[in-house]
């Protein structure tokens, strides 16, 4: 099973390009869609769903043409929005069987099967019969699984759906996503590094609408092993830096400003080597496309 993305492109009526010539291949298993809020992931996840249609481009699921065969589509695929509603005052099993039936399971035994299934798998049986308005929102995300599994969907699109959670909710979570992504392809798009880190073997980092990164996220962090190093700084010296080094990131610790700079070799005395991961294999092409975008 394949996903075949080629030369996909998107403007909007309000003349933004969300899309610019996206082209990715995206196998069986758990794919990773990294990039910072309005770098397009949105408007591709929308796409691909079938909710929003291309200006140019191809997009093939083996031999299924996602773009032109549209209810074909819908019958293949889960989708998990980044913001869902619910109705509060009906209870998870009651929603469950409503949308399997809307899906068109129409044999009530076989509905009955499959709606208790999902509520086991997602661990919400105990809570079957609760609304769903007095849902935690770790409870109402395996919700939002749960309704994206029904019809044994080949394709499984996922926006954003650890934010917000807490840890242990989050854990919870990607076991879900992970046992899900054993037999068909699921897409995750999000911001946060780790939930790729920890999910995917194939990802792609998206900015200002193009693929500035792709490949298996231990190759891509092996490309910048040797070459990130790290200084503690005062503030009001980071300017500084920024204009003579590529600094890719910040952080805060005890007070001072740690910068994270990419460079083939030592940039002085100064500064320790630090050991690459994926986050900062991620500000690196960010910055980098960033500074492409204003040179």
């Amino acid at each position: 099973m394949e996903l075949k993305i080629e030369n996909l492109s998107k403007t909007y009526s309000n003349g933004v390009q969300a899309l610019k010539d996206v082209s990715l291949t995206i196998p069986q298993g758990m794919f990773g869609l990294l990039g910072p809020n309005g770098a397009g992931k949105s408007s591709l996840m929308r796409t691909l769903a079938t909710l929003q249609q291309a200006d140019a481009g191809s997009v093939i699921l083996d031999d299924l043409d996602i773009l032109k065969d549209k209810s074909k589509v819908r019958e293949i695929l889960g989708y998990l929005p980044q913001e869902f509603g619910v109705y509060p005052k009906v209870s998870s099993y009651n929603m469950l069987n409503h949308i399997a039936s809307l899906k068109g399971i129409s044999n009530k035994g076989e509905r009955k099967d499959l709606v208790e299934s999902l509520l086991t798998k997602t661990n919400l049986w105990d809570v079957r019969n609760k609304s769903l308005g007095t849902y935690s929102g770790g409870m109402k995300q395996r919700f939002g699984i749960a309704q994206a599994l029904i019809g044994d969907p080949r394709l499984i699109i996922v926006d954003e759906p650890t934010a917000g959670l807490d840890p242990a909710e989050r854990i919870r979570f990607h076991n879900l996503l992970s046992e899900i992504g054993e037999n068909t392809i699921v897409i995750l798009s999000t911001h946060i590094v780790e939930d790729i880190s920890n999910l995917c073997n194939n990802m792609a980092i998206i900015c200002s609408g193009e693929v500035v990164a792709k490949g298996n996220p231990a190759t891509l962090v092996e490309g910048l092993r040797g070459k990130v190093w790290k200084k503690s700084i005062e503030k009001a010296e980071l300017e500084s830096y920024q204009k003579e080094m590529q600094v890719i990131s910040t952080h805060l610790k005890a007070g001072k400003t740690v910068i994270h700079v990419v460079s083939d070799a030592q940039p002085n005395a100064s500064f320790e080597p630090s050991t690459a991961n994926l986050e900062d294999v991620y500000f690196a092409e960010i910055t980098s496309r960033m500074e492409t975008i204003s040179a």
